[in-house]
């Protein structure tokens, strides 16, 4: 089992940046895929960004450019730097992890998920 438990959530202005941060316990490892998702209400859990072992990573359309994901596989833990925040991006953000190589963008491959943590970027 891997625990997952994000951090760094909050109320921020549009234009702002924000960063999120995701440790894992438990049977971690370097080989861990650690994803992040969004979820704005009324919405479905979308995949934001994915990163693998050798650091690898993934990103919807939307965020590219304005978004880092990266990992510290020392620490446990995954990051999401979220630059040039718009009020679209308000959603609650949930951290996830799987195994493997290739980086998968859909929710049903991710095993392990947090909690989520709320993020809500005002106009």
């Amino acid at each position: 089992q891997v625990q997952l438990v994000e951090s760094g959530g909050g109320l921020v202005q549009a234009g702002s940046s924000l960063r999120l941060s995701c440790a894992a316990s438990g049977r971690t490892g370097s080989s861990l895929i650690m994803g992040w998702f969004h979820q704005a209400p009324e919405k479905e859990r979308e995949f934001v960004a994915g990163i693998n072992w050798s650091g690898g990573t993934e990103y919807v359309d939307s965020v590219k450019g304005r978004f880092t994901i990266s990992r510290d596989n020392a620490k446990n833990t995954v990051y999401l730097q979220m630059s040039s925040l718009k009020p679209e991006d308000t959603a609650v953000y949930y951290c996830a992890a799987t195994s493997g190589y290739v980086i998968p963008s859909s929710r049903e491959e991710f095993h392990y998920w947090g909690q989520g943590t709320r993020v809500t970027v005002s106009s």
